[in-house]
């Protein structure tokens, strides 16, 4: 039987956490799992879960999150006609298995190892929010043939090992191949369906021998997942209502800074400094 102060100290990290990540889901159009994974990192640590494979449920956990507001989202952008359906079909083959190979990667990792990972490529992202430009182009249109079976795997891959769906890669890539933005942001959440489910299916089955919170399914906190779910449904609103109200391009800048120094940190921690 769980201890219930360790659940109500889990279920108040939680529910901050929840909040912020639906309100810069909403406000910045960031995908939760890139602020998501440290937090439950750092949450998970704090309250003494610091086993091998920490990182590995913290993934696990925030992909599964995914799967729940990802499907929310597209089936909300295709009531608008603005989800892609032809890239959608046409990459999901190559998404589905990097996705796959994502996942039997990540449960060999361990914690460490997958902090590297995770603060080199949110780096990348990082700097890349600060310093991309809307008008930057690879081509005018979503590459085929040789190309797409290259990068559609390399999508699901590198988005399984940092825990995120599909908007962090997914929409940086559409609007370099010269996709509007909105049907860039609308498609890639059918990424992040595509990715999480396979994922959080092999998950489910990864034992974690050590270090397991509560109600915790193979590398999955259900606890975690919960109440994300019900905190980012009710506070991803607030952030849609402030981004019209504001102009929150400043602020993904800052979004971008924040965002290096917890990829910093998260290399820093894994070096051993």
């Amino acid at each position: 039987m769980p201890d219930t102060m360790i659940l109500i100290q889990m279920g108040a990290m939680l529910m901050a956490i929840g909040a912020v990540a639906g309100v810069l889901a909403g406000l910045l159009g960031v995908g939760g799992g890139i602020v998501l994974v440290p937090a439950f990192f750092y949450a998970f640590q704090t309250l003494g879960y610091e086993g091998p494979q920490l990182m590995q449920m913290c993934l696990a956990t925030s992909l599964a999150t995914i799967i729940v507001t990802s499907v929310r989202s597209v089936l909300s952008h295709n009531k608008k006609g603005a989800v892609d359906w032809d890239i959608l079909r046409s990459w999901a083959p190559g998404i589905v298995i990097g996705a796959v190979v994502g996942m039997l990667v990540v449960a060999q990792l361990r914690s460490n190892t997958l902090q590297a990972i995770f603060g080199i490529l949110a780096l990348i992202v990082g700097l890349y929010m600060g310093f991309g430009r809307a008008e930057w182009r690879l081509g005018q249109a979503m590459p085929r043939g040789i190309m797409r079976a290259i990068l559609s795997p390399l999508v699901g891959f590198m988005s399984v090992l940092m825990g995120i769906g599909g908007g962090s890669f997914g929409v940086p890539l559409m609007s370099l191949y010269n996709t509007p933005i909105h049907r860039a942001v609308a498609t890639a959440a059918g990424f992040g369906v595509l990715i999480a489910v396979p994922a959080v299916i092999g998950f489910v089955f990864v034992d974690m021998q050590t270090g397991k919170p509560p109600l915790t399914i193979g590398t999955v906190n259900l606890v975690a997942f919960g109440i994300i779910i019900a905190m980012t449904l009710i506070t991803a609103p607030w952030g849609v209502k402030l981004a019209h109200a504001m102009d929150p391009k400043p602020l993904k800048r800052v979004f971008a800074v924040f965002l290096v120094v917890v990829a910093v940190n998260m290399l820093r921690k894994a070096l051993g400094w």
